[in-house]
């Protein structure tokens, strides 16, 4: 997918400074920090994303590229559900 245009990086980072300016106009001060959260985290997603990809290529070329097992992706994610529910069940007894 081409998403990202071929221009500069100064062109591509200005465009940016445009389409922020021309959203404050039509947006309420609530309205601008809730799309400005949502786009970085959306921004984070693929930072993380990019920088994992670097790690395992990283990683591929010091010989050690074993994909993990379907059951050790799964362990993990288990984890991760449990981790996020304790989070979740905690600000539930905090309300």
């Amino acid at each position: 997918m081409n998403v990202i245009p071929n221009v500069s990086p100064k062109v591509f980072s200005f465009s940016a400074i445009v389409v922020g300016y021309l959203l404050i106009d039509d947006l309420t001060a609530n309205e601008q920090n809730a799309l400005g959260n949502w786009l970085m985290l959306t921004a984070q997603v693929l930072c993380t994303n990019a920088f994992y990809k670097q790690v395992q290529a990283d990683r591929g070329t010091t010989g050690n590229n074993k994909e993990p097992s379907t059951e050790e992706t799964i362990e993990v994610l288990k984890k991760m559900v449990c981790a996020m529910q304790t989070e979740i069940d905690e600000l539930k007894n905090r309300l």
